[in-house]
């Protein structure tokens, strides 16, 4: 194969320094270095205005390798500090591992502002401050459930981007309630990450909601996958969520595949979940099914915190009917992820199977 019009992938450590990462950043985006590969790569090369591509699982667990421009990834840093009223100077902390688009982003955010990441993800001691950083919910829920020196940090930022899974209202409410103040965002690796914040589309991004799907346009997309088929419609990308647009904003209810179907009745796993999230913002609770003989598919509940089963059955019931009571709840000390912050409903579904 002629690979002279490609560029060479240079997978990135997650042990790298922070200044030799904003380095090879650099010269990725100005495209006189390698393409950057992060996360779980296998190939060796890129077309050559390739300068990161990112191996993400996504939510149905198939691995791609998503190739991002410098335009797009450039566009996405510019548009998001424009958006949060960044100014040149002011600092991003990292927070996300450098497997994702998330902690991708915060470096190039930080150089758009002449700046480099404070890089705190295992730091000992007290957090210094910053003026924005960018978590997802299971950090927002550990910050204020007990990790107070993470929770001081996000406390002390101007803003906070919290991405990567949906932001419950409960949630929400209990951080600004403590003092720390949100930006939900929505996005993917193939839309270099957030690109709707608070509902809102930032700068050369534009949604649509199409026979209940959300559509999204702009110069954040990715180019192609280099493992797996790549196409859009009119430029725009269908996402797998379902969405809405309520007063010009996009609202996300959900993945299309998070209904299941229990005796002929059809069970939405999110609204299970954000109605916990809503009556007991102490508890993070994932719903997922099993199979099962009698009722083809069984809604199970996995749960960390100490809210009673009784307390959340009835809750359940009322809140959402008689239908959204699980046929069990598991206990457990974390729930299993994929990616950096979407509930693995695969693995509970294994593990319990297990027991």
């Amino acid at each position: 194969m002629d690979n002279s019009s490609q560029r060479n992938i240079l997978r990135v450590s997650p042990e790298w320094e922070t200044p030799k990462l904003a380095g090879e950043i650099t010269s990725a985006l100005a495209g006189d270095g390698p393409t950057l590969g992060f996360g779980q790569i296998t190939s060796s090369y890129a077309p050559s205005d390739i300068a990161v591509v990112i191996g993400t699982s996504g939510t149905t667990g198939d691995p791609k390798e998503v190739a991002l421009t410098a335009q797009a990834i450039t566009s996405s840093a510019k548009s998001s500090n424009k958006f949060l009223g960044a100014n040149h100077g002011d600092t991003w902390s990292l927070l996300l591992p450098l497997t994702h688009i998330a902690a991708v982003n915060v470096f190039v955010r930080a150089l758009q502002l002449g700046t480099v990441p404070l890089d705190l993800r295992n730091i000992e001691g007290d957090y210094p401050d910053a003026d924005f950083t960018a978590i997802v919910p299971t950090q927002l829920f550990r910050a204020l459930n007990g990790e107070s020196r993470l929770l001081k940090h996000l406390q002390n930022a101007d803003k906070v981007l919290i991405g990567g899974a949906s932001l419950s209202q409960g949630l929400r409410r209990q951080a600004e309630a403590a003092g720390i103040k949100t930006v939900s965002t929505y996005g993917m690796t193939e839309t270099c990450g957030g690109c709707v914040y608070e509902g809102q589309a930032i700068s050369d991004v534009e949604y649509e909601v199409k026979n209940g799907r959300v559509r999204l346009k702009g110069k954040v997309l990715a180019t192609t996958y280099l493992n797996a088929p790549w196409s859009l419609e009119n430029g725009w990308f269908e996402t797998s969520d379902l969405g809405e647009i309520v007063d010009n904003k996009l609202i996300v209810l959900g993945r299309a595949d998070d209904v299941i179907v229990s005796g002929g009745e059809n069970i939405s796993l999110g609204a299970i979940e954000n109605s916990l999230a809503i009556a007991f913002p102490q508890l993070q609770a994932a719903a997922f099914s099993s199979n099962d003989p009698q009722w083809g598919q069984s809604l199970r509940l996995a749960v960390v915190g100490k809210v009673s089963d009784e307390e959340i059955l009835l809750h359940l019931e009322k809140d959402l009917g008689s239908i959204a009571k699980p046929k069990s709840i598991h206990r457990l000390s974390s729930l299993p992820l994929r990616g950096i912050g979407k509930i693995d409903r695969e693995a509970l579904a294994r593990e319990i199977n297990r027991e």
